[in-house]
């Protein structure tokens, strides 16, 4: 439905049919999620406009940017070694892109602006060529501006070659996002303007999550242990294939069917947490990966990643599908049922966390008193030997250890002083949970990496941000000013060391590439495309640099790589000899 359309149903009223109208078939509500019934964009060649529209949730209408006029986008379908051409009109008054998220393919055909192709003019047609070399759940989305925002993203998904190692009945691809109605320059703005713009949830006196010693210490380092999420429930509605919690966007199955649930977190800001009470999850791929089948109550899905589960609801009844946000300021919610009309008690939010010495990149250090000075912390002079860890003179803007390839400006305002890798921790919020929650020490790659070789040469890369300043960069560089690229020689092995030196998640993705996540597990280390790198801590990647070019490095949390946090990677020589 164009625009006049949508305005018409709703100065008539019909706020239903003008919701339900801007979905794309696959997103409707109700939907069997039978393959043969999803009207998808299939075949060699694909087209795709991308226009301004209007889009409904909660009662409100927005200026919004969509694809083919509906939102989320089209869910586009191929095939495992079938070649591709996807024709992109640029309807907008704007330059637009489209990066085609986790796939593999030429440099110039990944859609990065300014590091891969001059972008999309307004007013002209740009055709994408590639062929399709692995199958799987990925997603595309705008890499112009902060368009992602707005709804210039969608699913696609690329079925095997052969047989399928994870069969299944029926299948729902569930798509989750965040939505403000404020234009995505003025959320840009109020980020900058003041610290922690957002944050309706900070700790008051009343709070009894924290004791006086550990507030005083917070206040003292003046770190705010509620800043989980710059932009969160405040402004945002969190959707499920765009429809809004009291929207209850509703998949259906038959009791008994294997039924797999492809997650696509396509949010901007947003990393949720996600489970369906009384209804087991089997986890069967991560980032479009096959992994080794392990059940889970409950998993984190951040930015930019991608989770297939397989769910066997045997009873002739209704399921929540609950997707909190990892500060709780919100949740999208959706339901699994037999028919259409049923629905399944919806949990209240949980307690609000609060970030602690570990999210700060201090390991297990006590912020109240309940121990005393360690060694190895008074050598860094963060306390004083045999007094308590109460009296820990903590300055995370003591700069004095810090690496020589970081540099340290105003746009750093904290240096992590003991990072750990913390690959195998429950998400924050998520530790005591009596529920199994799934980490990535869990997941096992079905099939080894295709590269045995151990890696030549390490390179450390940090995340670094001003909290307050809202500015956010690698190795205390922001893109385009004074940072130089990351150069990898092609076919090199290189493990890769992200060190978090700020309190906030970063899910760090990597563009051309798939690479092994450094679990230290027996059964393997997973194959993925992003990692979310948790506050204070570590998480390192063995990567072989196969695909030539030059490729994009960054924090996908929207904001924060227009910020700054974003780097390219240049992979040489390539196809052509050519050096440069």
């Amino acid at each position: 439905m164009r625009r006049r359309g949508v305005l018409r149903a709703g100065a008539a009223g019909l706020l239903g049919l003008g919701v339900q109208s801007i979905f794309p078939a696959w997103a409707h509500s109700g939907s069997h999620g039978l393959r043969a019934e999803l009207p998808t964009l299939t075949g060699q060649d694909i087209r795709l406009r991308i226009a301004h529209d209007m889009f409904k949730v909660g009662g409100r209408a927005g200026h919004a940017i969509t694809i083919n006029g509906v939102l989320p986008a089209p869910l586009i379908r191929l095939r495992e070694g079938q070649n591709v051409r996807l024709h992109v009109e640029n309807a907008l008054d704007e330059d637009t892109s489209i990066h085609w998220h986790g796939l593999i393919l030429p440099f110039h055909m990944d859609g990065v602006p300014g590091i891969s192709f001059p972008g999309i003019k307004p007013g002209t047609t740009f055709t994408y060529e590639f062929p399709v070399k692995q199958s799987g759940t990925y997603w595309y989305h705008s890499h112009s501006g902060l368009q992602e925002q707005i709804g210039h993203y969608g699913p696609l998904v690329i079925d095997p070659a052969g047989a399928e190692p994870a069969p299944y009945d029926r299948e729902h691809v569930i798509v989750l996002s965040d939505w403000t109605f404020l234009h995505p320059h003025q959320v840009m703005v109020k980020l900058k303007q003041k610290g922690g713009y957002f944050n309706r949830q900070k700790q008051t006196l009343l709070d009894g999550t924290m004791t006086a010693a550990e507030r005083a210490n917070w206040g003292r380092m003046r770190m705010d242990p509620a800043d989980i999420a710059d932009v969160n429930g405040s402004t945002y509605s969190f959707l499920i294939n765009g429809h809004g919690p009291a929207e209850n966007w509703t998949g259906l199955f038959r009791p008994g069917e294997r039924v797999r649930l492809r997650f696509i977190n396509a949010s901007a800001m947003t990393i949720f947490n996600i489970r369906i009470p009384g209804l087991p999850m089997t986890v069967v791929q991560a980032d479009g990966q096959h992994v080794r089948p392990v059940e889970t109550d409950e998993f984190q899905i951040s930015v930019a990643e991608t989770y297939d589960v397989i769910v066997t609801p045997t009873a002739d009844q209704a399921f929540a599908l609950i997707a909190e946000t990892i500060d709780r300021s919100g949740m999208a919610r959706a339901t699994l049922a037999p028919r259409l009309g049923m629905v399944a008690p919806v949990p209240a939010l949980r307690p609000r966390p609060t970030l602690s010495m570990r999210d700060m990149g201090m390991g297990g250090m006590d912020m109240g008193g309940g121990g005393t000075c360690a060694p190895e912390h008074a050598a860094m002079g963060h306390c004083t030997p045999g007094q308590p860890a109460a009296a820990m003179q903590h300055s995370m803007r003591d700069k004095a250890s810090v690496p020589a390839s970081v540099d340290v400006g105003v746009g750093v305002d904290m240096i992590a002083p003991m990072p750990v890798d913390r690959t195998g921790d429950r998400p924050l919020g998520l530790e005591k949970e009596p529920h199994r929650v799934l980490t990535y020490h869990d997941l096992a790659p079905l099939v080894p990496f295709h590269d045995t070789r151990p890696p030549a040469r390490s390179v450390d890369i940090h995340l670094t941000g001003n909290m307050e300043r809202f500015m956010w960069s690698l190795d205390g560089r922001k893109m385009n000013e004074g940072a130089e690229p990351i150069r990898f020689e092609r076919n090199e092995r290189v493990r890769v060391n992200l060190i978090n030196n700020s309190m906030m998640n970063h899910p760090i993705h990597i563009h051309g590439h798939f690479f092994e996540l450094v679990t230290g597990q027996a059964h393997g280390h997973p194959v993925k495309h992003t990692v979310n790198v948790m506050p204070g801590g570590k998480a390192s990647f063995d990567l072989t640099a196969d695909a030539p070019g030059d490729w994009a490095f960054h924090c996908h949390l929207l904001y924060h790589m227009h910020a700054g946090m974003m780097n390219v990677v240049k992979v040489r020589p390539l196809d052509d000899g050519g050096a440069a």
